[in-house]
C-alpha cells in the first residue's frame, strides 16, 4: 500500500503517519509533492504542497482529527503554497522558516513561527524536531519523529534522485555538511518529499554523499582538459551521463560544485571561465 501514489489519497505508513500525493507530477516531483500527516487526535502537517484547493480539501478530509499545526521543509513552490491555505481553512499555526527573494520561492509564505535548531512542535504522542539542513535551500529544515526516528526529509534526501542545489541560495558545503549531520542522527526511515519511503537511512545519505564527490571528480577532471572553462563548456562532458533535457537545472549544480572546489582552494575562476589551482 505504501507504493500507492495516486493524487489525493490517504496513505498510512507507519502508525500515527500518512502521506498525501499533491496532484504536480513531473520531472522534478515525481509522482507529485508528498505531504505527511502526523498525529491521530491532534495533527500536524508537513509540506501541504502547491496552492491547490482540492489538495488541501483531500488534506482536511484523510486528517480526520485537529490540524494544530502546519509544518514546512521550505518555500519552494512545489512545497510551502498551501501553507496559507490551510491555515485559512483550518486555523492551524504554520512554522517554517522565510527564504530570500531569489525568484525562486514562495513570496507568500508567512509563518507564525521560525523554528531554531532542534526546536520541537509537541502534538500528542509525537514530537517533531527541526533539523536545519541548509544545502539544497539555506531556509532548508527536516523533522524528525522522534519516537519513531521517522524523517521528513523535504528536498534534502529524495532516495535515488540527487537534489538540484541552486546557487547563490542552494550551497553544495552546506548540503554535504547537512548530510553529515543526519547521518549522525538515529533515523528508522526516510519520508522524501518526492518519491516512495527510503528503508536504509544511513545507506540513502552515503550514496548521495558518494554521488556528490563523484561528480567533483568529474569536475575536475574536465578541468584538467581545458583550462580555462566556461560553465557551458564544461556541463557537456561533466553531465554526459544525464538526459540533456535535464542539462540547464544540472548547470546549477556545476556551478554549487565550482564554488566548493573554489571556497577549498582547488578550482578558481579565471575570467568567464574556471580553472584548478596549483594546489588543487
Amino acid at each position: 500500500m505504501s507504493g500507492d501514489f495516486t493524487p489525493g489519497r490517504a496513505v498510512e505508513l507507519a502508525p500515527g503517519i500518512r502521506r498525501v500525493v499533491a496532484r504536480n507530477p513531473g520531472p522534478l516531483t515525481g509522482p507529485g509533492t508528498n505531504t505527511y500527516l502526523v498525529g491521530v487526535e491532534e495533527i500536524a502537517v508537513v509540506d501541504p504542497g502547491p496552492a491547490d484547493p482540492l489538495h488541501v480539501e483531500a488534506i482536511v478530509a484523510a486528517a480526520g482529527g485537529s490540524i494544530g499545526w502546519v509544518l514546512a521543509t521550505h518555500t519552494h513552490r512545489d512545497h510551502s503554497p498551501a501553507c496559507l491555505l490551510l491555515r485559512e481553512r483550518t486555523g492551524a499555526i504554520v512554522v517554517g522558516r522565510r527564504g530570500p527573494r531569489d525568484g525562486r520561492q514562495d513570496r507568500r509564505f508567512a509563518p507564525d513561527l521560525e523554528p531554531g535548531d532542534g526546536e520541537r512542535v509537541l502534538i500528542e504522542g509525537f514530537s517533531l524536531r527541526c533539523v536545519p539542513t541548509p544545502g539544497h535551500a539555506s531556509n532548508h529544515v527536516c523533522w524528525l519523529v522522534e519516537e519513531s526516528g521517522w524523517l521528513m526529509s523535504g528536498d534534502h534526501i529524495l532516495g535515488d534522485v540527487s537534489p538540484v542545489i541552486l546557487p547563490p541560495d542552494g550551497d553544495m558545503g552546506d548540503y554535504l555538511d547537512s548530510l553529515a549531520r543526519l547521518r549522525g542522527l538515529p533515523l528508522s526511515r526516510v519520508a522524501p518529499g518526492h518519491g516512495p519511503v527510503i528503508d536504509s537511512p544511513v545507506g540513502a545519505i552515503d550514496a548521495l554523499v558518494a554521488h556528490r564527490l563523484r561528480r567533483e571528480a568529474r569536475v575536475l577532471a574536465a578541468l584538467d582538459a581545458a583550462q580555462p572553462a566556461a560553465l557551458d563548456d564544461l556541463l557537456p562532458g561533466v553531465y554526459a551521463d544525464v538526459d540533456a533535457s535535464l542539462h540547464e537545472l544540472a548547470r546549477n549544480t556545476l556551478l554549487a560544485h565550482l564554488i566548493r572546489l573554489e571556497r577549498l582552494g582547488r578550482a578558481e575562476q579565471a575570467g568567464p571561465g574556471w580553472r584548478r589551482t596549483a594546489a588543487g
